[in-house]
């Protein structure tokens, strides 16, 4: 190619960036943000437990901890429905449903779990598709538990 035809190819290249750019502004409506919090969180911790910008929500990693005693219940399978549960009704708190889901990562210190929470997770979905997911195994999380689950989703 020429000097010329490659010219016009980057102009239209930075063109297509900028009206991208634009329309992803417009259709997320990016600048407006809010934090999203549960009643109960009365934590004077350092993040909020979701932001929502636009029709897109960033949640936290969430543990399935109790909130009576901090810790995770003794009983994984209390532990996984307080965690989705906790996922929900963040959710709910910004208008959303856990179909609205679109990233899943889920970090568990035990990967046999995967069948057991695979069991429960589906029964949070009414939709046929369901969010992208990633399942990690790490060596710990935090106050005991088993399961963190951090999540991104946008409003249909």
């Amino acid at each position: 190619m020429n000097r010329r035809v490659l010219s016009v190819v980057a102009v239209l290249a930075g063109c297509g960036f900028f009206v991208a750019r634009g329309a992803f502004s417009q259709s997320t409506g990016a600048s407006t943000r809010r934090a999203i919090s549960l009643p109960d969180d009365n934590s004077q911790l350092p993040f909020s437990g979701g932001i929502l910008a636009g029709n897109t929500l960033y949640l936290s990693g969430r543990i399935g901890i109790e909130a009576k005693t901090g810790k995770a219940p003794a009983e994984i399978d209390a532990e996984i429905k307080l965690l989705l549960d906790h996922v929900s009704d963040t959710l709910k708190a910004a208008g959303m449903t856990m179909d609205d889901l679109v990233y899943v990562q889920v970090a568990c210190t035990d990967l046999t779990l995967y069948d057991k929470f695979n069991a429960a997770y589906r029964s949070y979905f009414t939709a046929k598709e369901f969010p992208a997911r990633e399942f990690i195994g790490v060596a710990s999380i935090l106050r005991g538990g088993h399961l963190e689950v951090q999540a991104i989703a946008v409003k249909r």
